[in-house]
């Protein structure tokens, strides 16, 4: 009964977002921008004891110059014809974990490519030069210079190239390339798919980075939109610059990006979510054109989702429809 209140006060919601009219121009400019950049990368053997799966550190010169760390997985052994492969993208803040986490796509054999964001946890540079507080997160980071400085306009474009760089490689089918992240990696998930058309499969988590206007209606202090709440109380606390703030936002806004995808989805949602509220992953998900399924978890939040890896593993490993 609960999910089904949710899903009818949220059917029809398609964001709080005001969608800038040069907004698919931007993100054309961006990715000619991209296209200009060597498909080039470079692989650094890491010891991991393993007997089905062989472990890389992958380098690649990002927009603006900044070098990005990749984990790079993939089986000892490989049939003749080519492999499947899936790009993964970790939460806020951290990076991509342990090469292990991994082994169990190669022992089905799958190429795994891990990204770390620049400039968080992992390896990945950040090499953003800005005006402005970055203080308590990155979504405000460049907000005051505009749309082309902001941080995550470089890291969306480091998903494309990264789900580039996979298809590229002699082994793998780039016609079988998946993507899934939960959170943060949940959206760029949904990014990536939206800028790289190539993708042909998506499972994100409860999605981050989306309806920053609607976000903000909510007590977002204890949030991961809590540097929304700072930037106000510290850089405009009069609001004299809001509606230029969050017109600037709308440009990372991935409510705008998911009409692009042609990937087949699959979200999955916690209505208990204080992180990344349902209502703002609604706004998304309401947008997605293409084959989709939300799989719902009442009684859970921005948690771990029981059953839900056993229950989306055929969708990559046997190509399974939704």
């Amino acid at each position: 009964m609960k999910a089904e209140l949710v899903v009818d006060q949220y059917k029809n919601y398609l964001g709080s977002g005001q969608k800038p009219e040069d907004f698919d121009a931007y993100w054309d400019r961006a990715l000619q921008e991209l296209d200009e950049l060597p498909l080039k990368y470079e692989l650094e053997k890491v010891n991991i004891p393993s007997g089905v799966a062989d472990f890389y550190n992958l380098y690649f010169e990002g927009v603006g110059g900044a070098r990005i760390r990749c984990q790079y997985i993939c089986p000892k052994v490989r049939k003749t014809e080519k492999i499947p492969g899936i790009v993964m993208f970790h939460g806020y803040h951290s990076d991509s974990g342990d090469f292990t986490d991994k082994v169990s796509w190669a022992a089905e054999g799958f190429a795994v490519l891990a990204m770390d964001c620049r400039g968080q946890g992992g390896e990945s540079e950040d090499r953003t030069v800005v005006k402005g507080s970055t203080l308590k997160g990155l979504i405000i980071r460049g907000v005051e210079e505009g749309p082309e400085k902001l941080y995550y306009r470089q890291v969306f474009l480091d998903t494309a190239q990264t789900a580039r760089i996979l298809m590229s490689m002699e082994h793998v089918d780039e016609e079988r390339i998946y993507v899934q992240g939960a959170s943060q990696g949940g959206a760029l998930s949904i990014v990536c798919a939206a800028l790289e058309p190539g993708v042909k499969k998506v499972v994100a988590q409860y999605p981050f980075l989306s309806d920053y206007r609607k976000t903000f209606e909510f007590d977002i202090a204890s949030s991961a939109y809590e540097e929304l709440h700072y930037w106000f109380r510290f850089r405009d606390p009069l609001h004299e610059r809001e509606e230029e703030f969050f017109h600037t936002l709308e440009y990372i806004d991935i409510q705008h990006l998911a009409p692009r995808i042609r990937a087949e989805v699959i979200w999955a949602i916690g209505l208990e979510d204080q992180i990344c509220y349902p209502a703002t992953q609604f706004a998304v998900y309401n947008k997605i054109q293409s084959p989709k399924k939300m799989m719902i978890f009442p009684e859970y939040g921005h948690e771990y989702l029981p059953k839900l890896g056993d229950r989306v593993r055929g969708f990559f490993v046997n190509g399974e429809k939704l």
